[in-house]
């Protein structure tokens, strides 16, 4: 990408976004745009598509949408399903209608069956039942690849799809309820550290296993999917399965995770899980083989991503 091309991120308040946003001036890109969802509802069809008219974006990163951990998507299906399915379906097509010359749309790993075959590669998709505790959110991001696809094969465009495995970082909700499980149990543990409490309560058994990614790492990745040529991208994907996985290729317990969490932030305390909660999807592992081929790798391990995750939130979040 020319460091003048005209660039727009959608979601640049999110976690991701915000990453993407600093990446890209800390690279030297002059020509970036963004706008704020009390100036501008993505799920508002006449608004976007005035937006981009106005605007004539070259390339565009889609990294706006509803996002939770298993509570908000248990208790919030039909918002996350229709929240998620309008902005996409605006910024994709008014993308169209303006000429935009490369989108990249950001997905999730929970658009893969729940007992998908570990590591989950990218062919897994519509092979099997999803998760149910967030299902409407993984149809919407299906969707959203489909889409992107659709338009590719029908009008040419360029559109591509990365889907990250969990991620955390700076920027993250550290909501006590809607967030998910690095940022919740960064709170909690911080918490019970704080107020000397005896013991933490996990949701489930502890033995799910999952897989993290820094948001900066994601970034990079967002970077440099966007960055490769049309060829190169079309060469190690399919028309209508072009989505690339973006992960760590490690995963880890739940247990484990809380107990790392719980080194990193000092506290002392017993941890314990209450098993009369859902564990969600066994096990969640990304085969980010694709990326790989691609040049991509990332920078953070576990324990040096959580520690730097920790400290954006001592300085920004603890009051």
């Amino acid at each position: 990408m020319d460091k003048s091309a005209s660039i727009f991120v959608a979601g640049h308040n999110g976690m991701v976004g915000a990453s993407i946003l600093s990446l890209l001036k800390s690279n030297g890109f002059n020509n970036i745009h963004s706008i704020d969802r009390n100036s501008l509802d993505l799920k508002d069809q006449k608004a976007v598509a005035e937006y981009f008219a106005e605007n004539r974006f070259q390339y565009v990163f889609l990294a706006a949408a509803k996002v939770g951990g298993i509570y908000a998507n248990n208790a919030y299906p039909a918002d996350f399903i229709y929240d998620n399915l309008a902005i996409q379906c605006n910024v994709i097509h008014s993308s169209y209608c303006t000429g935009v010359e490369r989108l990249l749309f950001l997905g999730s790993s929970c658009i893969y069956p729940r007992e998908a075959e570990q590591p989950m590669r990218e062919n897994a998709l519509l092979t099997g039942v999803l998760e149910p505790t967030n299902e409407p959110y993984a149809i919407a991001k299906i969707a959203g690849i489909k889409m992107c696809e659709s338009y590719n094969r029908q009008y040419g465009t360029d559109y591509r799809s990365v889907m990250p495995t969990n991620l955390y970082g700076p920027n993250d909700n550290f909501h006590p309820e809607n967030s998910h499980v690095v940022p919740a149990l960064i709170g909690r543990f911080h918490h019970a550290k704080e107020n000397q409490l005896a013991k933490v309560s996990i949701w489930g058994t502890g033995r799910a296993l999952r897989e993290f990614l820094h948001v900066e790492d994601m970034a990079s990745a967002c970077l440099h999917v966007m960055s490769i040529p049309k060829e190169s991208y079309r060469g190690i994907t399919e028309p209508q399965l072009s989505h690339i996985n973006v992960g760590t290729g490690v995963d880890c317990s739940i247990a484990e995770l809380a107990h790392t969490i719980s080194e990193v932030i000092g506290y002392e305390g017993e941890v314990d899980f209450d098993t009369t909660k859902p564990d969600g999807a066994p096990r969640k592992l990304m085969d980010s083989c694709k990326l790989r081929q691609l040049g991509w790798s990332p920078k953070y391990d576990l324990k040096s991503g959580l520690e730097h995750a920790y400290r954006w939130y001592l300085e920004n979040v603890v009051e």
